[in-house]
């Protein structure tokens, strides 16, 4: 096995194994793990990558979550995200895949909107454009290390509400139906998340944040907005160039991505597996505190 870094900040290319090496092999798994705490983003190219094969894969890392409604896959653990109809023909850019397919170009981590957060996922592309169609990678890590300590002491204990309808209103208010909205209401989070293998903290954003407890509505939003620019800005990011056989996991507590827009009517079709949080993954340190919105009142104020 060798190993290639991605960025001085975070992610990593591990090379000479496959998928089903990593799963029949505890040694070989437990390596996996070490580099994904550490580097945040682990990327596996050229794999003969199957829904089982990835499912299995993933299962090592925890509890695998179901597909919410709405999207390609509902009720299974598969997230199906194609812009191939059932004609075999590529969908008017009108369509609803494409909407997601804009959607998801905005700044996120998966599932932050959800009760249940997410730990990591793990995305596979079975059909590729040739032309884009990128996925860009920040290290929310490195961007909370970055800030002055004095700013962390202030911003760490902040409560952000986080709601799949905050992202998806920004392409298009009639994207998500009553049952969708009706199964996702909004949730709390702190703004930090703290690694229990390294103690290592990161800004838990998303395009999904749209307030802060205890803030007026226009000073939190500035606020996430100012951080999710910190975090972002050019020198900070990572792009991977999708091929077909590409696996990527990566880490929702420590990272943020987006995908790129691919040009042409060139077929798109990936493959994601989402690996729920639990408390051995720190989930505890993003609950909220009630202490939060006392700091945010003083924030709010200075």
């Amino acid at each position: 096995m060798k190993t290639v870094a991605l960025h001085p900040d975070f992610g990593v290319e591990i090379q000479g194994i496959t998928l089903l090496d990593i799963v029949c092999s505890d040694a070989l798994h437990r390596q996996v793990r070490e580099l994904f705490e550490e580097h945040s983003v682990v990327v596996l190219r050229g794999q003969d990558v199957s829904d089982d094969i990835q499912a299995t894969f993933a299962r090592g890392f925890g509890a695998l979550e179901k597909t919410k409604v709405g999207s390609g896959g509902a009720g299974t653990f598969y997230s199906r995200m194609n812009n191939i109809g059932p004609d075999g023909a590529v969908v008017a850019p009108s369509d609803r895949a494409m909407l997601i397919a804009r959607a998801n170009q905005l700044w996120h981590t998966d599932s932050s909107f959800k009760k249940l957060p997410a730990l990591a996922s793990v995305l596979s592309a079975r059909v590729i454009p040739e032309d884009g169609g990128g996925t860009e990678f920040v290290s929310t890590r490195a961007a909370w290390a970055a800030l002055p300590e004095a700013r962390r002491a202030e911003l760490q204990d902040l409560e952000v509400m986080h709601s799949y309808a905050t992202s998806r209103d920004q392409i298009d208010p009639a994207m998500m139906g009553a049952d969708e909205r009706a199964a996702l209401p909004p949730v709390t989070w702190r703004l930090t998340w703290r690694n229990p293998v390294n103690a290592r903290s990161s800004l838990y954003l998303a395009s999904h944040a749209g307030g802060i407890a205890g803030m007026d509505e226009g000073r939190a939003r500035a606020l996430l907005r100012e951080l999710m620019d910190f975090a972002t800005a050019p020198q900070r990011r990572y792009v991977h160039t999708w091929q077909p056989g590409d696996v990527v996991m990566w880490d929702n507590r420590a990272t943020m991505h987006r995908g790129q827009p691919w040009k042409g009517g060139q077929p798109r079709s990936i493959v994601r597996v989402t690996i729920s949080a639990d408390e051995s993954d720190g989930i505890d340190s993003v609950r909220p505190r009630a202490a939060a919105p006392a700091r945010a009142a003083e924030l709010q104020s200075a």
